[in-house]
């Protein structure tokens, strides 16, 4: 199938003649209005995710970015355009960083702004890839090639892809979240993140074409793409009732708990006592099959644990028959520390322990060079010891839960293995998070929908026990089953199915997705050698 010749030739067309006066200064108004448009269209973009759920408005953001790169006149141009387009996007998206530096570590307000502005600009080196990487193979291409609007979907999945590996990655707000609530959810126990996120990419390409099409005349044709781009969402709906998993043992009665302690005394000697006895007062409350506590509802090693507190939540567990899975730092040396979730009740001989694998740097681990950055605030950071892909899960009458500790489940890839590792795999997932760091911000909103996506990945129900929100049952559709208001202090008590059997997901990660990408890719960069040979 072939576009029309305006689809994606990669000619600009508002160049003014070389030699006419005011030539330049055109060209300069034109390239900085072309900047600050992706600019927008990156704030749009963010608009996208939680807490508005606005999927649409991700295909749209980035429908015209692509029509942007495509005009633009130059390799380096279109990599200028996505790099405006992913600043937009990060400042407007991950600003809440700001809180966590200058609120929470008492970082002086324009070093932590400036942080959060050089971080951005980082994160949008990828977008800038992408849309140098798509003009760089494409603006050879035959006009009206079908290839160039999925080789622009394969350039933006590789390069969210990278952002989520590169320096241990940060794959927040990759464009496949939006989708948690749109049809392309349909792909993501296939393809995961990463996969939905090219496919609204393609489809976003598919849709700038089509428009050109209507608007140069070549109306049949445009229809035909246009036919083509709604295709992928409707595949989608259509996968999207399929379970792909069943029902594991008995329903468990689970109790999350979140007791709204304030970040700024959490750590201070106050916060501390305050934090233990809450959480012994509300683990103890009342029976339930499992209970849940937030990360570090214990904000000390566990060896410090009160004697006294440490008995009480024992013969609880054993009384009543209930695990808990809390969280608290473990020790094995006086140097040696982790950020850790540790169980206990009737089917745990020893104390069950999961040591968190994927620390987040200058949080849990000090990047070289970064020392005196982190010295700069004032937080309870230090080096971690990371923990194995191969942990074992914890059993709770007959189900197995694995849990995770906070931004871990951004990394759907390294659940996915752990779960397709293990013997028996787990039959539910548990975040345990502290989101007080960020304030009341969408951050909340936003970690809230990537533990959805990760339900829909893996088709298992999502326990999230959060400090200050936001607690919730994420059941394997995606859906929010229950979840309480945020900064208050309760419990949610649910009735939780686990889930047995691999999605295609659990069982290939992202190794699918990224061979399409290169396939793809491959065949642009052999079509446009072919042109230029030609020429």
């Amino acid at each position: 199938m072939k576009l029309p010749a305006p689809f994606f030739n990669g000619a600009a067309t508002d160049a003014a003649p070389a030699g006419v006066p005011g030539a330049r200064a055109h060209s300069r108004t034109a390239t900085l209005a072309r900047l600050l448009l992706a600019g927008i269209l990156g704030i749009a973009h963010t608009q996208a995710f939680a807490p508005h759920d606005w999927w649409w408005l991700q295909i749209l953001s980035l429908a015209g970015v692509a029509a942007l790169m495509a005009d633009a006149p130059r390799t380096r141009a279109a990599g200028a355009i996505g790099f405006a387009f992913g600043l937009g996007g990060f400042l407007s998206g991950i600003w809440w960083l700001y809180i966590s530096m200058h609120v929470y570590g008492e970082m002086p307000s324009w070093m932590a702004a400036l942080a959060v502005v050089l971080f951005s600009g980082y994160l949008s080196l990828y977008p800038a890839l992408a849309g140098a990487l798509w003009h760089r193979l494409t603006a050879r291409l035959p006009a009206g090639t079908l290839l160039a609007p999925l080789a622009f979907g394969a350039a933006w999945g590789l390069t969210e892809w990278l952002r989520g590996v590169v320096f241990t990655g940060f794959p927040w707000l990759s464009g496949g979240y939006a989708h948690a609530d749109g049809p392309l959810a349909g792909f993501a126990p296939v393809l995961g993140v990463y996969g939905i996120g090219a496919l609204a990419a393609a489809v976003a390409a598919l849709l700038a074409a089509a428009v050109r099409g209507l608007g140069g005349g070549q109306r049949r044709r445009a229809l035909g793409v246009l036919a083509l781009a709604l295709l992928l969402p409707a595949a989608g709906a259509v996968l999207a009732p399929l379970a792909w998993t069943t029902p594991a043992g008995k329903p468990l009665t689970v109790r999350l708990l979140q007791g709204n302690v304030a970040q700024d005394i959490k750590f201070e000697p106050a916060g501390i006592q305050r934090s233990i006895e809450l959480y012994r007062d509300m683990i103890t409350a009342v029976p339930a099959d499992l209970v849940v506590t937030p990360e570090t509802a214990f904000p000390v090693i566990l060896q410090e644990l009160p004697v006294d507190v440490a008995v009480a939540v024992r013969d609880y567990a054993l009384a009543s028959g209930t695990t808990v899975l809390f969280g608290a730092a473990g020790a094995d040396s006086p140097v040696d520390f982790t950020n850790s979730v540790f169980g206990l009740g009737p089917e745990t001989e020893r104390l069950y322990r999961y040591n968190k694998h994927h620390l987040v740097p200058f949080g849990e681990f000090i990047p070289l060079g970064f020392r005196w950055f982190v010295d700069m605030m004032k937080m309870p950071l230090g080096d971690f010891r990371r923990g194995g892909l191969d942990q074992a899960s914890l059993p709770v009458r007959g189900v197995r839960v694995a849990p995770n500790i906070c931004y871990e489940d951004l990394f759907g890839e390294e659940i996915a293995q752990t779960l397709r590792q293990q013997p028996a795999p787990a039959n539910l997932l548990a975040n345990l998070t502290n989101l007080a760091w960020f304030g009341d911000t969408i951050a909340l909103d936003q970690h809230l929908q990537i533990s959805r996506m990760r339900a829909l990945e893996t088709r298992r129900p999502m326990l999230r026990s959060t400090n200050t929100g936001m607690t919730a049952v994420v059941r394997p559709d995606g859906s929010v089953q229950q979840r309480l208001p945020t900064f208050t202090i309760g419990t949610l008590t649910a009735e939780v199915q686990g889930m047995q059997g691999l999605t295609p997901y659990i069982r290939w990660g992202n190794a699918p997705v990224l061979a399409l990408f290169a396939l793809v890719l491959g065949l642009a960069a052999w079509r446009a050698r072919k042109v230029r040979d030609a020429g």
